[in-house]
């Protein structure tokens, strides 16, 4: 980006970083300006500068993967042109700022400004609503119920591609945007430390948002939505993006309090503060129970988990990655009483005292957390001529429409076309496809079709260790593990007959965000390319 003579030098900083032979084409170089770093990239002979963090949760780029125009994050895939710095992979919701290089004398200068090298991060502009809206008046050109990723995605992407009409999202929740997948992982977290958006820029780009507002019904011949309070809504375009529920379970002792889901920043304090010094009982081996279990174990005086399967995750990671994992839990006092179910929770006063599983055995609890999976949050759809599938998810197209004209749908709700399984409907409820979800609907209800370009993305965090996992591995036959399972330090090949369809790796980065880059291309990785135990073709150079 050029930038006219006349700025004032104040805010810019000038340094030469290197000499123009330092760098070979395809690596990246974190480079200081005094004042800030950056990350310096040569490809085809032409240098191109930009912000070194993911502004995601700040990982070093340079460890990241740099392949045809793009940089993608090490640990959660996010990706960047190294043109304009746009983010064109999920998740996070900003872009990078790019700076200006140039070559003097063989030496490599980076122009910057000083404030864009501090916050590393920039928003994409975005239009304001044109129409004259009071606040109290019943209709939105669009409505969005939700207020995950896949809604803020779907409004910011409206505004970014130039839409100027109303917008209002609508939530359950009674907190502005925040970071979901981190309650689990960090249970004393509040919602303003834990928030994507404040409410003051909502505000500054037209973006209302209305919490504690449950949908109750929705008639898509008037295109009306009615809430729990009574107030109807009636709107042009409707994105459904409400998320999932916990999946009902039956036991004694439902009214038996301290049992918590799960949901909101309130549980997970409650959950902390509760669990200190005392029992905790975890339900579930879900990824959100397993990282509460984690979260718990420097808090509790014990931590009890309950799961249906004989090992944690053996359906997603496969039965090895299962048990390594497992013994990492046990090396840390976490009990397991697996092949189980709950039979009763026992209160005294009301508050929680005892667990009773179905195989007779009783533990001593003061806080139980359920984390037996979930289900959609697709209730107030079940009259309104939406089509839901046999498990009450909602079927969209690759466009993310519904069967319903105007009506879009995105996130863990919906089962959607993957091109990958040959357009097969799946449902994928990772917090990265969600962001995805969003922005090809936003696009979708400006009647513009976008390539559905994604690899999933997912990651989890225990013990200060991070599970990162990439690929849709439903229905793998066999996992091909390299590394050393006992160490933790691994990846595992999930495949179908003779095809890599996933990985997971564990202290082996950037690995599955490599796999990500070559799945993300279109090409294909064969079983017999990972089984021979040389992988170092996926785990080459790229940086120094």
């Amino acid at each position: 980006m050029l930038l006219p003579l006349n700025h004032n030098s104040r805010e810019y900083v000038e340094a030469s970083v290197c000499h123009v032979k330092d760098l070979e084409n395809g690596q990246m170089r974190e480079v200081d300006l005094g004042c800030g770093r950056a990350l310096l990239i040569k490809q085809h002979g032409e240098f191109s500068a930009m912000a070194h963090k993911c502004p995601h949760y700040g990982a070093p780029l340079v460890k990241g993967v740099l392949s045809k125009g793009h940089v993608r994050c090490p640990w959660h895939g996010a990706c960047f042109s190294t043109a304009t710095g746009d983010i064109e992979d999920f998740p996070g919701l900003d872009s990078l700022p790019t700076f200006q290089v140039r070559v003097e004398k063989d030496k490599v200068i980076i122009r910057a400004n000083k404030q864009a090298l501090q916050s590393q991060k920039r928003s994409k502009p975005m239009s304001r609503c044109s129409a004259v809206i009071n606040s109290n008046t019943g209709f939105s050109h669009v409505l969005i119920i939700g207020s995950g990723p896949a809604s803020l995605v779907c409004a910011e992407t409206l505004r970014q591609e130039g839409f100027t009409d109303r917008i209002v999202m609508c939530t359950m929740d009674r907190h502005p945007p925040y970071d979901r997948p981190k309650l689990s992982k960090s249970l004393e977290s509040t919602a303003e430390q834990l928030r994507l958006r404040s409410m003051d820029f909502l505000q500054d780009h037209d973006i209302e948002l209305l919490t504690e507002k449950e949908v109750v019904a929705m008639d898509v011949k008037t295109r009306s939505v009615t809430f729990e309070d009574g107030l109807r809504m009636e709107y042009r375009k409707l994105f459904i993006a409400s998320g999932s529920k916990p999946k009902p379970m039956s036991y004694k002792g439902k009214d038996v309090r301290n049992v918590f889901h799960l949901r909101t920043p309130e549980d997970a304090n409650s959950i902390a503060r509760l669990a200190n010094n005392k029992n905790a009982v975890i339900v579930g081996t879900s990824f959100v129970g397993m990282e509460v279990a984690a979260a718990l174990t420097d808090k509790a005086h014990s931590v009890s988990v309950i799961g249906i399967e004989p090992v944690p995750f053996k359906k997603a990671l496969g039965e090895k990655v299962g048990k390594a994992i497992m013994k990492l839990f046990e090396t840390n006092r976490v009990k397991f009483y697996m092949l189980n179910e709950v039979s009763e929770m026992i209160g005294q006063h009301g508050q929680l005292k005892e667990v009773v599983l179905k195989s007779g055995k009783v533990l001593r609890a003061d806080v139980c957390v359920i984390g037996a999976g979930s289900v959609p949050a697709t209730g107030f759809l079940k009259q309104s001529g939406i089509h839901l599938d046999s498990k009450g998810f909602i079927t969209v197209n690759k466009m993310m429409q519904t069967n319903v004209d105007g009506v879009f749908a995105g996130g863990d709700v919906v089962t959607f076309p993957f091109p990958p399984r040959n357009n097969k409907k799946v449902n994928i409820p990772h917090w990265q496809m969600a962001h995805v979800h969003g922005r090809v609907a936003a696009l979708g209800m400006m009647g513009r079709v976008s390539e559905f370009k994604t690899v999933p993305y997912f990651w989890s965090a225990m013990f200060g260790k991070t599970i990162r996992y990439a690929g849709y591995g439903d229905g793998f036959d066999d996992v091909i593990i390299q590394g050393d399972l006992d160490e933790l330090r691994f990846v595992a090949f999930y495949t179908r007959s003779e095809e890599v369809v996933a990985v997971a790796s564990m202290n082996y980065d950037p690995i599955v965000s490599r796999v990500a880059e070559v799945l993300g291309s279109g090409k294909t990785i064969k079983k017999r390319d990972v089984e021979t135990g040389d992988i170092s073709w996926l785990i080459d150079k790229g940086s120094h």
